[in-house]
């Protein structure tokens, strides 16, 4: 499917199916995995190794290289590119700053180029500067790192702010763990002011402890302060944020989703609770993580940025067929995504015939969601290239059963290369 020729996606409500989904692995938690098993010897990882490359999320994939470029025996300078991946390069970037004399370039789309790093950029300096550690920025890119050989007189400690990205903490975390254990001693990362989207931080620790970390946690403070190889390597779950798109899919088609955890860490298992809030109850069916979903959707739906920002796009597909309005709270996040999120999500309610109204207040910004009184007979969109607006306009077509003409579907192949191949078992058709 090509980028500049729209797909149109058509449901026939008497040609859909109530068949099994299936996500692919979760790419948050698979990033800090990948890193841990390579800090604790666990490489190549199980998990990952278990997926074909085109069932793997491109974002998995650009972290696994970057890793394997870390891995490589001190030299010359190691050419990493991260695409668009903003989790993978700010996670990488803190892994080659405490890798001793790795040297790395790293470069990525235009687009990542132009989202912020400057508070991690910051942190890696001020707590390893002293040491020898370079790290210098194009415009905006390459972007390269000079790591240190020794880092054991220096305070064990990298501050960072908590606003615009948990990925900045997550990613110091995961740096942490690298310096335990290669010093020793415990090392720890401070946040100033409130930590935004925590749940991702939270998933971080959780992963550390299943790696044998031990980590001591405060309100703002996190050390990794013991380790203790654990008795198997963690396997990973489904993706909780693609789960999202599903979980509505098979309740609009009566099918089931597969690999779902609900005592799952990530952030948008989020998703259970906010459709239960509109009327739908999750039901076992049969195999282990498996369930359907019933019920009539007419609550108010209210959601938080700040709990779960991937899936306030898929909550947008949902509220355009809504009764009543939704409430979306803290959006000014989803500025600074992939793409501008929020003019996204706004760009696909309008073009389904709904109405959006953005407003500013002391705790952020919220946005109000009104349905179309009559729904349109097809509606179009542009995906900017950002995966999470391709697939929720894809569900709200399913939702719907109003074609959709998608331009730029292909960009789902970043967190969940099958996408389509999962609505298709669903009877959508796409041409």
């Amino acid at each position: 499917m090509s980028h500049t020729s729209p797909s149109l996606l058509t449901v026939d409500p008497s040609a859909l199916s109530a068949s099994p989904l299936t996500p692919p692995v979760s790419k948050s938690d698979a990033q800090r995995a990948l890193v841990l098993g390579h800090l604790t010897g666990a490489w190549p990882l199980p998990s990952v190794q278990a997926e074909s490359d085109e069932d793997l999320p491109a974002d998995v994939r650009v972290l696994r290289r970057g890793v394997e470029a870390l891995r490589l025996p001190a030299g010359p300078v190691r050419d990493v590119d991260c695409a668009d991946g903003g989790a993978p390069f700010r996670i990488l970037v803190t892994q080659a700053a405490v890798t001793p004399g790795a040297r790395v370039r790293f470069t990525g789309t235009p687009r990542l180029g132009e989202r912020p790093h400057g508070p991690l950029f910051t942190s890696l300096r001020q707590a390893l500067g002293s040491t020898g550690l370079t790290l210098t920025e194009g415009t905006p890119w390459p972007v390269e790192v000079h790591a240190p050989q020794d880092t054991s007189r220096v305070e064990p400690v990298f501050r960072v702010p908590g606003a615009q990205s948990s990925q900045y903490a997550s990613s110091l975390l995961l740096g942490c763990a690298e310096r335990f254990l290669r010093e020793r001693r415990a090392w720890s990362v401070e946040i100033e002011g409130v930590l935004t989207s925590a749940g991702y931080m939270d998933l971080t620790v959780a992963w550390l402890r299943r790696f044998g970390f031990t980590v001591e946690q405060s309100e703002s403070h996190y050390s990794v302060t013991a380790y203790r190889a654990p008795a198997s390597v963690p396997s990973l779950p489904g993706d909780w944020s693609s789960l999202g798109y599903l979980v509505l899919v098979a309740w609009r088609t009566g099918g089931t989703v597969e690999r779902a955890e609900p005592e799952s860490a990530h952030p948008d298992q989020a998703i259970l609770r906010l459709v239960a809030d509109v009327g739908l109850r999750m039901v076992p069916a049969g195999a282990a993580n498996t369930w359907r979903f019933e019920g009539e959707a007419g609550g108010e739906l209210r959601a938080s940025g700040k709990e779960c920002p991937d899936l306030l796009p898929t909550l947008a597909a949902l509220a355009c067929v809504l009764p009543r309005p939704t409430t979306l709270t803290d959006v000014g996040i989803l500025r600074v995504k992939e793409s501008d999120r929020l003019e996204g999500i706004r760009t696909l309610v309008a073009a389904y015939g709904g109405t959006t109204e953005l407003s500013a207040g002391p705790e952020g910004e919220t946005l109000r969601i009104v349905p179309p009184e009559v729904k349109p007979s097809r509606f179009a969109i542009d995906s900017r290239g950002d995966h999470r607006l391709a697939m929720s306009a894809a569900t709200l077509c399913v939702l719907s059963g109003v074609p959709l003409a998608l331009t730029g579907p292909e960009c789902v192949e970043k967190s969940f290369p099958g996408f389509w191949r999962q609505l298709a078992r669903s009877g959508v058709r796409y041409s």
